[in-house]
């Protein structure tokens, strides 16, 4: 799912057999390349992403995985966690209607 400052994939994980399915909690990827900014700027947005990711109610057993664009660099903390929450909640309605 793509949104103005990130692009967002989600997939569910891996079966392990001594877990039951979708009973580990989400994971979270997050690449943020040069055409970002500079490593000051690079090193804010994965802030902002960890700290949505650390509030966000995701279903367990996904792992997420986000890109950040270039106007992710001027998106503030709110900004990008509105963002984000709604490229997650369109993944998982698309997700529910298959």
């Amino acid at each position: 799912m793509a949104a103005r400052s990130f692009v967002v994939l989600m997939a569910n994980q891996p079966r392990v057999a001594s877990a039951p399915s979708g009973s580990c909690a989400a994971r979270l990827g997050i690449t943020v390349s040069r055409r970002v900014g500079g490593a000051v700027v690079r090193t804010r947005v994965k802030r902002c992403v960890r700290e949505w990711f650390r509030r966000a109610a995701l279903p367990p057993g996904k792992d997420l995985v986000v890109i950040a664009r270039a106007p992710a660099a001027r998106a503030s903390t709110l900004e990008a966690a509105r963002e984000l929450d709604g490229a997650v909640r369109e993944l998982v309605r698309q997700e529910e209607q298959r």
